[in-house]
């Protein structure tokens, strides 16, 4: 089986990270999608992540009517910060049936050579590489493990989000409703 890893700390997860999920799996040869949640990216201060657990909690929540689409607490057993190199020879180690291909911006491919050990990446994984306002065109995009998809462009942020919630705007329909539900319920991101 064909699964494309959404990485991300989806904090929080939104309906730009739906829609994405959902084009990858409607318009492209990937049979699943794994939003693999990630509790320390290397790139962003910790202390500014709400807890690993309400984060994943959300991200089940969002999707638990699609039995295509699944939340993966994988990062969250192994050494923080989280490295993407590690995590897929895991994965790859703990389900050898599948073949896992990275969803990514393509802000992040342009930063892709920065990356632990990005050429053993490419060498075992395609990516496919939705577009963002800030894409910027680089060599790497002529690699035939880069697939270009594209997919509709979403300028919704989490970074966003927080900011309204914590401004006290009504956002409810850029988050799935029952996110929306838990993050007034829990009350997240107020201050």
């Amino acid at each position: 089986m064909k699964i494309g890893l959404f990485f991300g700390s989806f904090n929080p997860i939104h309906v730009g990270h739906m829609v994405l999920a959902n084009y990858m799996l409607e318009f492209t040869d990937l049979e699943k999608v794994w939003f693999v949640i990630s509790p320390h990216n290397p790139l962003k201060k910790k202390s500014s992540l709400l807890h690993e657990r309400h984060r994943l909690q959300m991200v089940q929540i969002a999707i638990e009517d699609n039995n295509k689409l699944k939340a993966s607490d994988v990062e969250f057993k192994l050494p923080q910060p989280s490295y993407t190199v590690n995590t897929l020879v895991y994965l790859k180690e703990k389900y050898p049936e599948h073949d896992f291909a990275l969803i990514m911006g393509g802000d992040n491919l342009g930063s892709f050579h920065k990356w632990k050990n990005y050429e053993e990446i490419l060498k075992h994984h395609e990516l496919y590489v939705y577009p963002r306002q800030e894409s910027a065109e680089t060599e790497l995009e002529k690699n035939g493990k880069v697939k270009l998809v594209p997919a509709p462009r979403m300028e919704i942020s989490s970074t966003m989000i927080r900011q309204a919630i914590k401004d006290k705007k009504d956002i409810r329909y850029f988050l799935p409703e029952a996110v929306w539900e838990y993050i007034k319920e829990m009350h997240f991101y107020e201050k």
